[in-house]
């Protein structure tokens, strides 16, 4: 490669993996306000799972590239942005557009990456480790001695959730299959195995009188469990339909469902309370608060993870021109962790 060719990958439109184009092209220009970042490592999110069936509930016509977040190298800055910023490994939220070997963003929207975290590292805790931190701390306020029910706990978001909320002194159970409740033991985690057993029933004998928060992102029917599952003054915070991935039909529907249960929860003279988080939410009533909020939060992340509270986790690392197996592998429910591209 280059320095001149940009390499992307395309989602022509709802497709298997190996339905993935690779593209090269030119590398683009930083415009006012903007840098280009050269991609030094970017990944495979829930999000993108959702977006090559079409089932992402905001996701741009098809085609375009797509790719949650990227962490690499200033290569250009623009009009209007210090000089200085030329060569800082930054870190940058996307929703799509990760997937290139070049990408031009806003100045603004780029988070430095401490010395002493890679890239690959860093990457792992982008997306990831900012919804957790927000779920965590913005929105269910954990605090030590609390007991807390985290779905997926091997995964991308809830493996970051699971330590966090151990950094903050709470108790943690965590849904998963089986073949990782060994490692979640390990870390501390009280796991039940969502294929064979009762959740409701096995989160109540190990905490009779409800949970102080559930961070669930499977959606549907089970939601109902989730709520029912907390303590009196608990919170519920749902951040995704996992359980409507393979559906038909309409990809906001699952979400509008959601939205509404949530809207009726809070209605209630309870004391309980749900929220349906959206990473992006405020963005559009306020950009300087929303970049603001995300860089303090994002700086945190990456400060717990230069301290040990959290760990990276790669499930494993591919090179761009590999992304239909990265994918496969991603969706196979077979790894812990995030799923690392390379260009």
């Amino acid at each position: 490669m280059n320095a001149g060719t940009r390499v992307e990958v395309v989602l022509p439109g709802k497709v298997e993996p190996e339905g993935l184009q690779v593209h090269r092209g030119v590398v683009p220009v930083a415009g006012p306000g903007q840098v280009v970042i050269r991609m030094e490592a970017t990944g495979v999110s829930f999000a993108e799972q959702q977006m090559r069936r079409g089932r992402y509930y905001d996701q741009p016509p098809f085609p375009f590239v797509p790719g949650y977040d990227v962490v690499g190298t200033v290569a250009q800055t623009g009009e209007g942005v210090p000089s200085g910023l030329a060569g800082t490994r930054v870190a940058a939220l996307l929703k799509v557009g990760g997937w290139a070997s070049h990408v031009a963003v806003d100045a603004a929207d780029v988070v430095p990456v401490p010395d002493g975290i890679s890239a690959a590292e860093a990457e792992t805790v982008v997306i990831n480790g900012i919804t957790a931190w927000q779920m965590l701390h913005r929105k269910a306020r954990v605090r030590a001695g609390q007991t807390v029910l985290v779905h997926g706990a091997n995964g991308g978001v809830g493996s970051v959730l699971v330590q966090l909320a151990h950094a903050a002194g709470a108790k943690v159970i965590g849904t998963a299959s089986a073949r990782h409740h060994t490692a979640l033991r390990e870390q501390g985690v009280t796991p039940i195995d969502y294929r064979t057993e009762n959740i409701p029933d096995s989160v109540r004998r190990i905490a009779p009188a409800g949970v102080d928060a559930v961070f669930d992102h499977v959606g549907g029917r089970g939601i109902v469990d989730s709520w029912r599952l907390l303590a009196p003054g608990g919170t519920l915070v749902a951040y995704g339909s996992a359980s409507t991935r393979d559906d038909e039909g309409s990809k906001q529907w699952p979400v509008l469902k959601l939205l509404g249960r949530v809207w009726l929860w809070n209605a209630l003279p309870n004391r309980r309370h749900a929220y349906f988080f959206n990473v992006w939410a405020g963005r559009a009533l306020s950009t300087g608060r929303f970049r603001a909020r995300l860089r303090a939060d994002l700086t945190e992340v990456f400060n717990a993870l230069q301290r040990g509270e959290i760990t990276a986790r790669i499930a494993a690392e591919l090179p761009l021109s590999q992304v239909a197996e990265a994918m496969r592998l991603a969706e196979s429910g077979t790894v812990a962790g995030k799923v690392v591209l390379h260009p």
